[in-house]
């Protein structure tokens, strides 16, 4: 046991208590921050669903008309008309604070910020089903993108609240239990001392008090001797 290991005195004895209470404090901030992950987390899961099942529809929806334009076109005039993209897209990659968590940020730019650049074809031997495709997918893109940060956010932050889980377990059933222990083990065996010296000293008093009875007996009966 902890107790065993320690050294019962004064010193130690202090020691201990300002860890302990320091063991405390650090046990009510990490189950603060553990409550506060745990809250923006189910809500970020939240948004993270709703976000997923807007995003999947939109995918759902330019993948039919990507379908019905290739029924109305041939093979290889829908891939003349994909393969040189006329817009360019440029992603930056940043990071925000959460709760000590770093979760990051997505912000993108496009090369031109005209609506209709995004067609690389013309529209005399296309369908309209491609331009609804086209234009569905350029639509879900900052939403794709959102989605992918708050997945990433959800996997960081899901990571951190098990870390603060393990680190408040350890805690309160590891730290704090065996401070207190030890506490308890030092306090016992410094009382255990005090009433040892006590019992000394009473005990020398009580020599010296018969000693220096002895010797006052002594003296009363030289005293006598002498007067007769």
């Amino acid at each position: 046991m902890a107790s065993t290991q320690v050294n019962p005195t004064r010193m130690e004895l202090n020691r201990l208590k300002k860890k302990l209470k320091t063991a405390v404090k650090g046990h009510k901030l990490l189950k603060d921050k553990r409550d506060e992950l745990m809250r923006q987390f189910l809500e970020l899961v939240r948004e993270n669903m709703e976000l997923r099942l807007k995003v999947e529809a939109g995918i759902k929806a330019a993948n039919t008309n990507f379908v019905i334009a290739k029924a109305g076109m041939s093979e290889e005039a829908l891939h003349t008309a994909l393969m040189a993209p006329k817009q360019e897209v440029s992603l930056s990659c940043g990071s925000r604070n959460v709760m000590s968590v770093d979760v990051p940020t997505m912000q993108y730019k496009t090369k031109t910020a005209d609506a209709g650049d995004i067609y690389s074809y013309g529209f005399a031997f296309t369908s309209g089903d491609l331009d609804d495709a086209v234009r569905s997918l350029a639509d879900i893109l900052p939403d794709m993108l959102e989605l992918a940060e708050k997945e990433k956010a959800c996997q960081l932050m899901a990571a951190e609240i098990e870390r603060t889980r393990r680190r408040v377990n350890a805690l309160e059933h590891i730290t704090i239990p065996e401070t207190q222990q030890s506490i308890k083990y030092i306090t016992m065996k410094l009382d255990e001392n005090e009433r040892g010296t006590q019992i000394r000293l009473l005990k020398v008093k009580d020599m010296m008090l018969e000693d220096a009875h002895h010797y006052s007996e002594h003296l009363w009966d030289k005293f006598e001797e002498e007067a007769q």
